[in-house]
This record gives structure tokens, sequence and C-alpha cells, in this order.
């Protein structure tokens, strides 16, 4: 099954809010799982970059398991943003969590370098995938891991229909349809292994997590 793009952002209020009150408590949490798992000698300390933060799960999970990190979070929706500064206000996070509108490529960051860089379902948005790649070689620093996780296409759309019906029963009509469209965008990991090579990174290695997921994870070299 061939690739069927969908839009960049999401950026309608009810879309951002069905998104962030969506229960991802388990892929969110094995988010964090991987990467010790991957990381187990990163001190944790300095700051991370989160590319497509959303609505700042991500980033507030990162916070809470690494109590001396900083988070900056960068998403292009100011509807998910603003949900994400109202739950990290809630959290008493914001001390050491910020959010920051931005777009890939181009995003100004507050720092040049960060210490680890994150994504999460971010790269089956982009139709530039160049865009997410490249900002990981601008912002990571010597030495810091890269850990983006994301869905993968699956065969056929029947699949796919299986797979939201498995994973997203319950849920309201908006987030399911949503979800459908995430798994028909999303990208194969011969594909992605493309994509790293044109992008020069041959350090991070390309995985099936489960029937949905994938990981793209790696040490920068120092």
């Amino acid at each position: 099954m061939d690739r069927i793009p969908e839009p960049e952002l999401m950026d309608d209020p009810a879309q951002a809010f069905a998104y962030a009150r969506a229960d991802f408590e388990q892929p969110h949490n094995e988010f964090i799982v991987q990467f010790r798992q991957r990381f187990p000698d990163w001190p944790g300390r300095g700051c991370v970059l989160d590319l497509g933060c959303g609505p700042g799960d991500i980033c507030r999970r990162f916070a809470q398991a690494f109590p001396a990190i900083h988070v900056h979070g960068v998403d292009g929706a100011a509807a998910m943003l603003a949900i994400g500064r109202d739950d990290l206000h809630a959290a008493r996070l914001t001390d050491r969590v910020q959010l920051h509108r931005g777009y890939l490529p181009g995003a100004v960051l507050p720092r040049e370098r960060y210490d680890a860089v994150l994504s999460n379902s971010l790269l089956h948005h982009l139709d530039a995938p160049q865009a997410l790649w490249q900002a990981i070689l601008q912002h990571a620093a010597p030495g810091a891991p890269v850990f983006v996780m994301d869905l993968r296409r699956p065969d056929s759309r029947a699949r796919a229909v299986e797979l939201v019906e498995r994973y997203a029963d319950g849920e309201p009509a908006l987030l399911r349809t949503d979800f459908h469209n995430s798994l028909l965008a999303a990208y194969r990991t011969e594909e992605i292994e493309a994509q790293l090579r044109v992008a020069g990174l041959d350090w991070l290695q390309v995985q099936a997590l489960s029937d949905r997921h994938l990981l793209v994870s790696g040490q920068r070299p120092e």
C-alpha cells in the first residue's frame, strides 16, 4: 500500500482536544521504558528537545522520569500547545518544561544544541521527512541520545481498519479517523532507512517495535 499523506498540523481545536485527552498511557509509558533500555548510562541531566511535542505529554512524562532535566518542546499547532501549557501548569512543571511554537525546517529554538533529542509521532505528518532528520543533525549535541518513535504503515487499508478497531475502540470518532489516516500516512522501516542514508545519519538504527510502532534510535558520535 502506498503512503497517503495527511495534514502536517493538528491545529483544529476539537481535533487537538480529542488527541490531548485520548488514552495514550501505554504507548507513552513505553516511550520512557524503551528510552531507558536503550540508553541505560545516560546521566539524565541537561536540556532535552522534543520535536513535534503536540500537547506536551511526552515532555511531561520525560521531565517526571528524569527530575534533573529541562525540556523544550516545539510544535507548529497553537491549539495543541495551549492545552499542553495548561497541563504543565497543573502538573507544576512550568519551571522545567517550556513549549514553543515553531515549524520544521527553520524553527527558532532557545538553544542550538541539546543533551538529548526526542520525537514522538511527528514523522508520519511530514511529506518532507528530511525536515526532521536535519533538525536532529542541527540540534543534537555530540554524545546526545536520539530517540524517535512513530507509527508504521500497515500492508493494506483493511489492516489499518483492524488496528483502529483493536487500539481505538471506544475513542471518539474524530480520534479514530485521525488514527486511521495517520496509519496510512506512516512510513515503513525500509523507507526510513533510505531517509537516514540521504541524511548521513548512519549512527541511527530503525526497528519495528509492535504491530503499529517503530523506533529510530542512536547516540550521536562524540
